[in-house]
């Protein structure tokens, strides 16, 4: 049974299940989801609890059996925790995931809790997830996007009985605070309650908020590559700014954004050979936020213009190794910034 994070609170209020996996990228989220059932767990009586971090090759799978199996003498239910932080449990795993899975149905005595980072797609297709998805219940916490997160801060703040004030002031408020702290979350969250230690409940002014929220935002480059794509020119400024000043390495930003430019004209190619755009975009595995980017810009690329980007992207790629070019800023980051800007300019006026 798979469940989304926002769907778990209903669920536990409605009774648990004797098997839970929750998996995810986003630290902040996947805490919460996980604290939720041991809360839930806590309340409906089981006070034992285990913990299993599996690290190496050559964690010993039998304790987490032998904890199943046992209980103490003054509980009597028990929670089991298996954390997997690489998301690889590896062969004995696979096999003692599979079997506490199966083992799981009809246990009213141990409640096990397995905590996992993002997984990709044959991980999700192998058979020890299989069985944990057959036989329990699987949470899986989504990131939130940047376009999303103004509204996740302020059903945060409502939470804890503050608001925003109405109409356009309010947004600017959100969209300020969101630019401190994107991709960032857990320090997003700090923040929030922050404002609950300075402020009473009630309207939060623009003022209020921008003493209080530190910049801690964080950036990452294959963001910047969407943040391009949609043409916003001030945000693609602010997380190269931001990108450099975190130490990130111009080798990596350029191979991102040269990438997408890559895939771009390779779509392109396919489409003048009379592949429709849906086949092409698939054939070139590009998808969710990008498939939806690439699918409104395309058609409105000129060939010129893209042949244009793909020289941007073959000078710049000898600039971050050093190389000197003709009519070209020397420095790797002002380099970065010319091309990505010409590649969003270009896609804001679509």
């Amino acid at each position: 049974m798979q469940l989304a994070a926002n769907q778990l609170s209903a669920h536990l209020a409605k009774g648990l299940r004797s098997l839970y996996t929750v998996h995810g990228d986003e630290p902040l989220l996947v805490q919460e989801a996980a604290d939720a059932i041991r809360a839930t767990a806590r309340a409906q009586g089981y006070t034992e609890r285990t913990v299993h971090t599996v690290a190496g090759a050559h964690f010993d799978w039998s304790e987490v059996l032998a904890s199943g199996g046992s209980l103490s003498l003054f509980a009597d239910k028990q929670l089991i925790e298996i954390r997997v932080p690489s998301g690889k449990p590896g062969k004995d795993g696979s096999q003692v995931l599979q079997q506490i899975a199966a083992s799981a149905e009809g246990n009213d005595s141990t409640l096990t809790l397995v905590v996992l980072p993002r997984l990709d797609g044959m991980t999700l297709k192998g058979a020890w997830f299989a069985a944990l998805d057959s036989y329990g219940v699987t949470v899986k916490v989504d990131p939130v996007e940047r376009k999303a997160l103004p509204q996740w801060i302020a059903h945060r703040l409502q939470q804890q009985g503050q608001r925003v004030a109405a109409g356009e002031e309010g947004q600017r408020t959100l969209q300020f605070f969101a630019d401190r702290v994107e991709g960032n979350l857990l320090a997003a969250h700090q923040e929030i309650q922050k404002l609950a230690l300075l402020h009473p409940a009630g309207e939060l002014s623009f003022e209020q908020v921008e003493s209080a929220v530190l910049n801690v935002a964080r950036y990452d480059a294959f963001k910047l590559a969407e943040a391009v794509l949609g043409g916003q020119t001030l945000r693609v400024q602010r997380m190269l700014d931001g990108l450099q000043a975190e130490g990130e390495a111009a080798v990596l930003v350029h191979w991102s954004l040269a990438e997408d430019i890559r895939t771009l004209n390779r779509i392109r190619s396919a489409m003048d050979a009379g592949r429709p755009l849906p086949m092409a975009l698939r054939e070139n595995r590009v998808w969710g936020v990008k498939e939806k980017l690439m699918e409104r810009a395309l058609p409105l690329i000129p060939p010129a213009q893209l042949a244009q980007w793909l020289q941007d992207a073959h000078t710049v790629d000898g600039i971050v190794k050093g190389l000197k070019q003709p009519d070209w800023p020397a420095d790797p980051w002002d380099a970065l910034h010319r091309m990505a800007l010409r590649v969003a300019n270009a896609c804001a006026l679509k």
